[in-house]
């Protein structure tokens, strides 16, 4: 997904899938593109937003704003086209059934485009498993205090309550909502660990345990792969049942704050962070960095991520890097199986 820089909202918006209409929403955005170029109501949605910056991806955030209207209930017409709530109409005809909702709502989809992404992609959560592992492995310890920035609701944090089965391999529990399939790398062998301690950031955190902060979750995945909504419907549930503390803050103040605190001897903390990089302020990227490695005197740390290689390879294909401090370990897509790691 490029950002498209130097493109408008409007044509970043027709080519976020870059031509590809194999899928609800690749039809759709160059739908909505179109009625913009002739002054339809999408143009009205978009007024003020029109110098929005790449980054902002507001292309995401109106598909997001109508998701809901539909996992809501209140575009039963609509929602005959999305996967997510069983509709299998064709795609292709979907435009005289998305425009009438878009008009009845313009003044919700207005205020959609200030809602930032937060797919809260549970799928990553076998970076996570890895890097853990790895981080483990290295430290001896198996006491994980487990810190998140940019975490949005948290459910990553719920590693240790997921099941992962791989080729040849399995961990977490056996009765566990959410059992993460296909997640291969043959030959990995996960580390046993013990979670004591969880917490996240963000600057706008979820409370998804109420209906109204599953539905704001639910809309970000996209509605032609309804096994990730399965995934994060799967991931709700354990959250009911394990509630965990997400603070209202900036990476680096945080991580420093949290790091300040005192810890055991025994127990391994780990800054964990996935597909953020890109959205923070390389500044504050590298003051988070600052404050880990002014912890590491002080108390074992290891910093695990799942993020795109900095700088991006102008050539070729690549995928999300799994890292531990500064070696990358693996790969993976963007929702995370399967899992590749370096061999040993």
């Amino acid at each position: 997904m490029s950002a498209y820089d130097g493109a408008t909202v409007v044509e970043r918006m027709r080519n976020h899938w870059g031509g590809d209409t194999d899928h609800l929403y690749g039809v759709l955005v160059r739908q909505l593109a179109d009625d913009a170029d002739r002054g339809g109501v999408v143009r009205e949605i978009l007024r003020g937003r029109e110098d929005a910056p790449p980054g902002d991806m507001l292309q995401l955030r109106l598909l997001a704003g109508i998701h809901r209207i539909v996992l809501r209930g209140d575009a039963p017409e609509l929602a005959r086209f999305y996967p997510s709530v069983g509709g299998t109409a064709d795609r292709y005809a979907v435009w005289p059934a998305v425009e009438p909702v878009l008009r009845a709502h313009v003044a919700e989809l207005r205020d959609a485009l200030d809602v930032a992404p937060q797919t809260n992609e549970v799928g990553r959560s076998v970076a996570l498993l890895a890097g853990l592992s790895e981080a483990v492995r290295r430290t001896g310890l198996a006491k994980v205090r487990l810190l998140e920035p940019g975490a949005s609701a948290g459910l990553n944090l719920l590693v240790d309550r997921f099941r992962f089965v791989g080729d040849g391999w399995s961990a977490g529990p056996s009765d566990a909502h959410l059992v993460l399939d296909g997640c291969e790398a043959p030959g990995f062998s996960p580390a046993t660990f013990e979670v004591v301690e969880r917490r996240g950031c963000d600057l706008d955190p979820f409370e998804a345990t109420t209906d109204e902060g599953a539905a704001y979750l639910r809309s970000f995945v996209w509605p032609h792969m309804p096994e990730r909504d399965g995934r994060l419907v799967a991931a709700l549930a354990t959250l009911r049942e394990t509630p965990v503390a997400v603070d209202r803050a900036g990476a680096a103040e945080w991580v420093r704050a949290r790091l300040a605190e005192s810890a055991d001897d025994d127990v391994l903390t780990v800054v964990w962070h996935s597909i953020t990089r890109q959205y923070w302020p390389p500044q504050e990227y590298a003051a988070m960095l600052a404050a880990i490695d002014e912890a590491r005197p002080r108390m074992p740390v290891a910093r695990v991520a799942l993020e795109d290689p900095d700088p991006l390879p102008t050539q070729g294909s690549w995928r999300p890097q799994v890292e531990v401090d500064d070696d990358v370990i693996g790969w993976c897509t963007h929702h995370g199986p399967p899992l590749e790691l370096v061999p040993s």
